[in-house]
This record gives structure tokens, sequence and C-alpha cells, in this order.
């Protein structure tokens, strides 16, 4: 576990890039070949998702500049210089503490999921990701760089605490990364595939009730990895009341496309609606 916590921590940026690119390439390949609702307006969409990526990369790479330990990975490998977290207290061993790392970390997020719908001033924030006016794989990447900022200082807040091995860190991020961009996919999955992989895994069908703009299918369905949280905490939703193909996507007061521009989506969370 060592040579691998040492291996990846050495090579985590390419690692991460590499991932995601090949996954965004993969679903957006996906996408066009079997898609599960008509055109989602790309030629305007993703330009815009696309430079709310440039704008969230260049607001944690400012904030990781003066604070080299705020990135999950090298949080970790700061714990573990220092013997910190709980882990490393109770001598739990390295796979145990590697996969312990992975459920903890997805619980952690489907928290923080619930918690950005229920909290008002969070909500402000988590809006940009739901004012897409339809979804697709680009839409796995479309959040406030207040968000990001916030989330990645929750993980880092966790890593400490926990003493989490630096190699489970960032398979976690690699792995959140890939599923985001999988379950926000256009993607028509046969639907006896979509009833098996949904047991364990969140599919495009089920987050897609997420993105709805009934309110209750909007809070429904936080999951991003596995679907177990959803069933546990009595939050899942199978299918949405209009149907996949009918169904509305988006935030009731956000529907102006000429509005949900790069400029809009960083200023929308300071707006009143």
């Amino acid at each position: 576990m060592t040579a691998l916590n040492d291996f990846i921590s050495a090579h985590e940026p390419l690692l991460r890039l590499g991932c995601f690119a090949g996954m965004l390439i993969a679903m957006a390949a996906a996408e066009a070949l079997w898609p599960r609702r008509p055109d989602t307006g790309r030629a305007q969409r993703w330009p815009r998702n696309a430079a709310l990526v440039v704008v969230d990369t260049l607001a944690v790479r400012a904030v990781a500049w003066a604070l080299p330990a705020f990135l999950p990975g090298a949080a970790a490998v700061l714990a573990a210089e220092n013997g910190w977290g709980l882990l490393p207290m109770l001598g739990v061993g390295d796979w145990a503490a590697f996969w312990i790392t992975l459920i903890l970390f997805d619980l952690a997020i489907y928290a923080q999921h619930v918690a950005v719908h229920h909290i008002p001033v969070l909500w402000r924030l988590h809006r940009v990701h739901h004012s897409d006016l339809a979804i697709d794989t680009t839409t796995g990447v479309r959040f406030h760089p207040l968000e990001i900022l916030l989330s990645i200082a929750i993980k880092v807040g966790l890593v400490l605490a926990l003493g989490a091995p630096a190699a489970a860190v960032v398979v976690f991020e690699v792995v959140l990364n890939a599923t985001s961009l999988f379950n926000h996919a256009n993607l028509r999955l046969p639907l006896g595939l979509d009833a098996v992989l949904r047991r364990v895994l969140v599919t495009p069908d089920m987050h897609r009730v997420h993105h709805s703009i009934h309110r209750d299918e909007t809070d429904s369905n936080f999951g991003f990895n596995l679907s177990v949280w959803d069933r546990l905490f009595g939050t899942y939703r199978a299918q949405p009341r209009d149907g996949h193909d009918a169904m509305a996507i988006g935030v009731g007061n956000y529907r102006d496309p000429q509005k949900l521009r790069l400029t809009d989506l960083l200023v929308q969370p300071f707006r009143k609606l």
C-alpha cells in the first residue's frame, strides 16, 4: 500500500486529467450514438459549461497555490506524515483503511448533496448546477466555483479527521468525477441493464429524476456513486412523474437561455430568485 500511495500521489494530476478526459470523450460519444432524449442544445450549453469548468479550475489552483494542503490528496500526504486521523489512531490496516475511506467519502458526498438542497444559502450555490435546461455529461461538471471550493474543504476536513490514505483519496476523486460524467449523461441504457446497475450504482435514468423541475423530484436521488444511500435514507425515486421523454429539466425561475451565460451563472447565487 505504501508503494501504491507513493505512485498515486506522484502521478495524481496526470491520473485525474487522463481519466476525466477519457470518460468525457467516451460519454459524449455514447450520447451521440444512443441518446435518451432529443437534442440537448449542445451548441449553446457546452461552451458555457466548459467555461465554468475553466473558472472552477482557476479558482481551485489559486487557493491551492496559497494553501498547498487544501487539495484532498495533499492533505492525505500531510496527515500520513504526521500520523493524524482516526484510522491510524485505531490501528486500522492499510487495505481496510482504503475501503473504509471510499465508503465513508461516498456517504459524505451524499450527505453534502442533501445539505446543499435544504440549506437556503447553499442551495443558491447549487442551483447553478440545476439551472441547466437539459442534462448531459457536461452537466456533471457544471458547478459554481464557490460550491467546488466548499466541497474540497469538506473533503479535506474528512481526510484529516480520518487520516485517509492518499491512494484511496485520489481513487475516490477519480471515481467521483467519472461517475458524475456517467450519471448525468444523456444516455439510453437498456431497461434491464439499468435495473441491474441501479441496484448498486447511480444510473443516468436514476439521476435524471434529480434534475426534474418538480422540487419534490429534485429533492430525491442524491447519490453520485452508490445508490444504496438513497434507498437507505428514503430519498429514492424510481421514475419521474412526467416520464423521461416529457419531463422538464431545470429550475423554475431560470428558464431563459439568454440569462444563463457564464457571467449570469457566476452571479446567480447572489440574486434573490
